[in-house]
């Protein structure tokens, strides 16, 4: 038996799934409230002075990514009405603030250094794992071909310099004694 490819049930395509109104996001162009790509900026009353803010908030978040002074309109009195312009510029100032604050994290919990000893150069590594119950760090030794000579287990609160650094080197890499030990 044949079967004719466009009337057999398997090789039939599907139907596009129809899309509502629901699944597609709003935008929300208004004075003080503009809602666009995972941004929202809203005109809020300024609560140090007589004046007007304006807070940038991403989809998802709780809290407001950047808060910052806005201008007064022709009035004094109210604020100047959000524009396309201001609120790109908003949203390119709010993503670098975040961005800004994933790298300074980063660098708090990844900690590298080079150090000079036993002849070699070392490039000595602090990894802070921050678990909520059992925070620890890996100190890490790699040699110049960035092979990994040693890991251990310390502290979130070891502090990498590097003389703590040369010393665990020279001590064959056996963990380090505490300064207040």
């Amino acid at each position: 038996m044949t079967t004719n490819a466009s009337t057999h049930p398997l090789s039939a395509p599907l139907p596009a799934p129809e899309s509502t109104a629901a699944d597609a996001p709003v935008a929300i162009r208004e004075d003080r409230l503009w809602h666009d790509a995972g941004w929202m900026a809203r005109v809020i009353k300024n609560e140090d002075d007589d004046g007007w803010a304006v807070e940038m908030l991403q989809d998802g978040e709780p809290e407001p990514a950047l808060v910052g002074p806005w201008t007064m309109g022709r009035d004094k009195k109210n604020p100047k009405p959000l524009d396309q312009a201001a609120f790109n510029t908003l949203v390119k100032t709010a993503s670098e603030v975040l961005l800004r604050h994933q790298q300074q994290h980063h660098a708090a919990l990844h900690k590298r250094l080079t150090v000079f000893a036993r002849d070699r150069q070392w490039e000595v590594r602090l990894d802070i794992v921050p678990d909520e119950y059992e925070p620890y760090a890996l100190l890490s030794a790699f040699d110049e071909a960035g092979d990994e000579l040693a890991q251990l287990r310390v502290r979130p609160d070891f502090r990498l310099t590097s003389a703590s650094a040369t010393a665990w080197i020279i001590d064959d890499f056996r963990h380090p004694q505490r300064e207040d030990e």
